[in-house]
């Protein structure tokens, strides 16, 4: 659990990328997804280089986490790779897909949003198919529909957070529901504390405190259980730009078990991490 009050280093250090656009192993292209294991591992999905990178804090072990679960969307698929060295090939989970965002809760049912059904459904590993869980009802703004479903997040209870991105707003679909309710934004695109902006990655801890990547805005937002109307910048927020306190199109955020926020800054092809104080 992260405090609700909780404050980071508004400079950001740059872990991975930072090198220009290119494909070395230093560099980065249009970087999207990321995800931080409990080593503080980072694992990045290096978008424009058709390749998974990985970043090593320090000399430590690897996780729990032998295999990785992969968004293929220019190949309209969902793929497992091992992470052990020497995997020439991976297996196909699902096929067919516009797949965008993927999550995995605590019984290991996988979540992907699909950004040409605008909807959302649930896998059991191995299964082709699948439950609709979120959307499905065509692309529009009603409280049962989505426009464009990207980045997911799925608590402990199974509710799903969706960054529903035409829609500037974050849905949450409690297990089950027919229709979601509106958590952050959903007030038009803009940039005042009600709205958001093309929001990307999502984060939310066990109280309920919602963190968005605000893309346009170039900012990180936090959204209390308490306050659904409006979300405060927590980094980020100082105009476009590749200064250490600034990006140029957030996109994937996600937490170490410290709670120091990573965040993938797509256009400067780099991944930033702030420090909590």
């Amino acid at each position: 659990n992260i405090p609700a009050n909780a404050t980071w280093k508004q400079n950001g250090v740059t872990i991975a990328g930072g090198h220009g656009l290119g494909n070395a192993t230093n560099q980065l292209s249009y970087p999207h997804g990321i995800f931080v294991d409990d080593n503080q591992t980072v694992v990045i999905a290096d978008n424009g280089n058709d390749r998974m990178m990985q970043w090593k804090n320090g000399d430590t072990t690897n996780g729990q986490t032998d295999s990785l679960i992969i968004c293929d969307r220019g190949n309209r698929r969902v793929v497992r790779w091992s992470r052990r060295s020497g995997t020439t090939q991976g297996e196909i989970l699902i096929d067919n897909i516009s797949c965008w965002g993927l999550a995995m809760d605590e019984q290991r049912y996988l979540y992907v949003s699909d950004i040409g059904k605008h909807e959302v459904r649930r896998y059991q590993l191995g299964e082709k198919n699948g439950t609709l869980v979120a959307g499905g009802n065509e692309k529009g703004n009603d409280a049962n529909q989505l426009n464009w479903p990207t980045y997911l997040f799925v608590d402990r209870q199974q509710t799903v957070y969706i960054s529903d991105y035409y829609n500037h707003r974050v849905m949450k679909w409690n297990k089950g529901a027919k229709e979601g309710i509106v958590v952050a934004g959903g007030q038009g695109y803009g940039n005042a504390p009600t709205q958001l902006s093309f929001p990307r990655g999502i984060f939310a801890d066990t109280l309920g405190t919602l963190y968005v990547a605000d893309s346009s805005n170039n900012c990180v937002m936090r959204w209390t259980q308490g306050d659904k109307k409006r979300g405060t910048v927590i980094v980020g927020g100082n105009g476009i730009g590749a200064g250490a306190n600034q990006f140029n199109d957030p996109v994937g955020l996600s937490f170490d078990r410290h709670g120091n926020l990573y965040v993938v800054d797509e256009n400067n092809t780099r991944v930033q991490r702030f420090s909590i104080e």
